[in-house]
């Protein structure tokens, strides 16, 4: 079986962190790779999710917390944002 050359370029830190990942799994990048197109060329496909990044705890507590205000019938309200700035002044 022929071999080839691949040249693939990608961020420093994050092929640092690989080669640390598959050293630990007793692979090399090129074997690490090579794995994952031999997976991806027998399932068509790429062979796992690629979605959006989920979101952190603290943007997970903000949307809750979004919620909750939203649903509460005693929160307060501002009619602009002006009169938002006048009460915290008010509040300092």
């Amino acid at each position: 079986m022929a071999t080839t050359n691949v040249t693939i370029r990608m961020d420093e830190e994050l092929k640092k962190q690989a080669e640390e990942l598959f050293a630990d799994l007793g692979l090399n990048m090129t074997t690490a790779f090579t794995t994952f197109v031999k997976q991806a060329v027998r399932e068509q496909r790429i062979p796992f999710i690629i979605s959006r990044e989920v979101p952190n705890q603290e943007t997970i507590k903000a949307i809750e917390e979004i919620q909750m205000l939203k649903k509460d019938p005693n929160k307060k309200t501002y009619s602009s944002f002006s009169e938002l700035l006048e009460e915290v002044k008010n509040v300092i």
